[in-house]
């Protein structure tokens, strides 16, 4: 009954917040005097009732700014005009004066909408936003993305509030998450057991003990592994602990007969049986030949182990045909392991504590749980009511009201009426704050933003979490506004380590990184690839995105640049020498490596191809989106896609010479291909090639004294013409050619920044500010952290 009431609750106070955002804009009428005629006249032939080409009908604009697609169609169509991409050649064109009537009429009725609406919509925190501040709140540590449906986004981020809905679907979800994340900080158990504490030997692991193979060596003072296969990882099954927390854990390891070179292993959390949930605690080196003390802390849930399995060690089979002992390889030595936890400084634990404060506990038995304790008060009205102000003004990130405090502790009070107990009182009413709309939205109003919606959106730009206290103190003195102060607080931010959600959640966006594991390599056709590649991959990428971004590194380097952050697979992989373990450091890159910048690391092309094949439409279009910001128009839908050849009959450039060929396709794939074909030369999982690989018509392949599953293909042709009839050889020679005009890379990044931290893209109507933003930058050699303050400063970011 709570969860149905509270859902009608919080849907009535959002319509009531629409209801109350103000009139829709009119235009005037001479709209359809004026401007329908251009309309018609130059565009509803090709965008009319008989042809609707690209999906778009221009008969169907209206003069409505306040309906978000009618008000996209427009900017998106004025934005093309004014790129002089339509009407397309050889059609009627307007005069300038018309095309100067149009454009202004919408520059001024967008004007007028913002005016009274602001540039971004009310935005929602999306699932990672809000799993974070949930964190940040109540400091628990605990996974609620997985309790929330999927966001949609928009202009490539999930941040974009044009994305965002609201459904009593969703509603439901945040009332399931609010009662896990409550679940998990009120404390209702008594004080737990005496800590685990103990060294535990992987000798004494019943998987050793029982092996049917022989790839385990038992020394003096260690557990030798010699094999990498995955049903020889062996699992702590001496320890399984009955309550979940944060558990800290020391291993003493190093690497046996391996020379000079360290023994990479993984590390797995969870319940870590067939079909449950795992997660990667981390990758580890173990240094040769002399012991060391890795040590790390994990949450884990109860009856939860971890589990350990080298990595780059030979299969099983062949370590079981000499013997263990016999075997003279590396391997991976485990001398001892200590567990302790779960950890805690106080009982009840501060998640507790942050809630009700000193307030005792009564013994309160439950169905299953005898020992069961709930919080009690001997002045329940006042206890609730000052507990909920203190969340509510926490929960809401900024000043409350009584009147923002009213519906909660009026829930609680009607709680306490019909004899609920004290906490459960308290309980329903953090659980409505929870599922509040002041939690859930960004309550930003139209004009300049106050210094509490600043902090907050200047917080979940960087931090994808509330602000805290010091931006929230800052902003109560109203002292956040002040350009110093904002400079210095971006500082601070970017070197927290919490910035590290801002490179994680905007590279993964913008990027396409997010979709890593959207594909999976064919074995038959890429054998070399493995887990730890692909984690290295995602490394690599975010750790330059890091390093550009502290060091106020040219963006530049997004596109060409002499150095990059590799481990030892991720530099085998790359054909660079000197480099092992997991650990990743900064590299300066051969000349002859092909490696550089974002468009030729391992990430970026796994996730622009799929599990057997690359097409340079693909990747040519993400070129055009993600670095140069003029992403390509959808295929019209009567084209059918180019499908790669895998058998190797026919080459992708034989292919895509027939859509060349045709005036319809022409346009756009002069533009998409070229790059694309440039990054013919990297194959599917990044690596560099000067071949195909094929399963079909090819001669045979022999690596390292082995025959490999694929065969060699058509050899690779990466040169092309740029549409203003540059020539490449490669994509070393592309590179060069993108980076002819650093203003349009540049601009396509504040773009995407904007977009990213304000909850939407700029528009036309803010070509102003976006090229004052693009001057400083350019003045100061194009410094990525420069951009970033740049845009913090500007009125697209400090007004809605």
């Amino acid at each position: 009954m709570f969860a149905s009431r509270h859902s009608f609750v919080l849907v009535f106070a959002w319509a009531a917040s629409v209801a109350t955002a103000g009139p829709p804009y009119l235009a005037p009428k001479a709209f359809d005097e004026r401007l329908r005629p251009l309309l018609d006249k130059f565009c509803v032939d090709c965008h009319g009732p008989d042809r609707e080409k690209g999906g778009f009908r221009a008969d169907r604009l209206t003069a409505n700014f306040t309906d978000p697609a009618n008000r996209e169609r427009w900017l998106a169509a004025v934005k093309r005009t004014r790129a002089g991409e339509m009407p397309p050649k050889g059609k009627p064109r307007p005069t300038e004066a018309e095309f100067r009537s149009l454009a202004e009429w919408v520059d001024a009725t967008e004007a007028v909408r913002r005016a009274a609406h602001g540039r971004v919509a009310l935005r929602r925190l999306n699932r990672t936003e809000y799993e974070n501040t949930v964190r940040h709140l109540l400091g628990v540590d605990l996974d609620l993305k997985e309790l929330l449906p999927p966001d949609s986004s928009a202009n490539g981020f999930d941040t974009n509030s044009s994305a965002q809905h609201t459904s009593s679907f969703l509603l439901d979800r945040y009332l399931d998450a609010a009662d896990a994340a409550l679940n998990v900080a009120i404390a209702n158990s008594p004080k737990p057991p005496p800590l685990f504490k103990k060294r535990l030997s992987l000798k004494d692991e019943r998987h050793v003990k029982v092996a049917d193979e022989n790839v385990f060596r038992k020394t003096d003072d260690a557990l030798v592994m010699f094999s990498s296969s995955h049903w020889q990882a062996i699992t702590l099954g001496q320890f399984y602990p009955p309550h979940r927390g944060k558990y800290r854990f020391r291993l003493s390891v190093f690497g046996f007969q391996s020379g000079d070179k360290p023994v990479t292993f993984r590390v797995d959390g969870g319940p870590l049986l067939m079909g449950t949930k795992d997660h990667l605690v981390g990758y580890f080196d173990a240094p040769p030949g002399k012991p060391a003390v890795i040590e790390f802390t994990d949450h884990l849930e109860a009856r939860s182990s971890i589990r350990i399995l080298p990595y780059g060690l030979p299969p099983s089979r062949d370590v079981h045909k000499i013997g263990a002992d016999k075997y003279d390889g590396p391997g991976l030595a485990v001398q001892w392991i200590e567990v302790e936890g779960p950890l805690h400084d106080t009982w009840p634990p501060e998640t507790h504590r942050r809630l009700f404060g000193e307030l005792s506990q009564v013994k309160v038995p439950g169905y299953n749980a005898p020992d069961r304790v709930e919080v009690t008060s001997s002045n329940p009205a006042a206890d609730a009511e000052r507990i909920i102000r203190n969340f509510t003004h926490r929960a809401f990130r900024r000043p409350v009201s009584d009147a923002d405090v009213k519906p909660f502790v009026d829930l609680a009070k009607g709680r306490l009426a019909e004899k609920y107990s004290f906490e459960q009182a308290v309980r329903a009413a953090l659980k409505g704050v929870l599922v509040s709309p002041k939690f859930q939205f960004l309550r930003e109003e139209p004009g300049r933003l106050d210094d509490f919606a600043l902090a907050s959106r200047l917080s979940y730009f960087l931090w994808s979490t509330a602000p805290d206290e010091e931006l929230i103190a800052l902003a109560a003195r109203k002292e956040l506004g002040r350009p110093d102060i904002l400079r210095g607080q971006v500082e601070r931010l970017l070197k927290s380590p919490r910035a590290a959600a801002f490179t994680e959640n905007f590279v993964g966006q913008w990027l396409g990184l997010r979709d890593i594991d959207f594909t999976e390599p064919s074995y038959l056709i890429y054998p070399e690839f493995d887990h730890l590649l692909k984690v290295s991959m995602v490394r690599e990428t975010e750790l330059f995105f890091a390093e550009v971004l502290t060091a106020d590194l040219s963006l530049t380097n997004f596109v060409a640049s002499d150095f990059s952050m590799l481990n030892g697979r991720l530099a085998k992989h790359y054909g660079i020498p000197g480099v092992d373990g997991w650990e990743f450091r900064k590299v300066s890159l051969p000349k002859d490596s092909h490696r550089g910048g974002l468009l030729t690391m391992a990430s970026v092309l796994k996730v622009t191809a799929n599990g057997t094949s690359t097409s340079p439409v693909v990747r040519g279009s993400w070129v055009m989106d993600r670095i140069l910001g003029t992403p390509p128009p959808k295929p019209p839908p009567d084209v059918p896609a180019v499908e790669p050849d895998i058998r190797g009959a026919t080459t992708i450039r034989a292919q895509l010479a027939k859509h060349r060929a045709s005036a319809a396709c022409a346009s756009c794939h002069a533009k998409i291909d070229p790059p694309g074909f440039a990054l013919e030369s990297f194959d599917v999982i990044g690596g560099y090639r000067e071949h195909y690989r094929t399963t079909g018509l090819g001669k045979p392949v022999t690596r390292d004294g082995k025959r490999m599953p694929y065969l060699q293909g058509p050899v690779i042709d990466p040169s092309d013409v740029m549409p203003d009839g540059a020539r490449f050889a490669n994509a070393d020679e592309l590179k060069k050619l993108l980076l002819r005009d650093k203003d349009q890379i540049a601009r396509s990044l504040i773009e995407k920044v904007v977009t990213y931290g304000t909850g939407g893209p700029p528009e036309a109507v803010d070509r102003a500010e976006v090229d004052a933003i693009l001057d400083r930058v350019r003045g100061k050699n194009y410094g990525f952290q420069t951009l970033v303050h740049e845009v913090v400063q500007s009125k697209l970011f400090r007004e809605k």
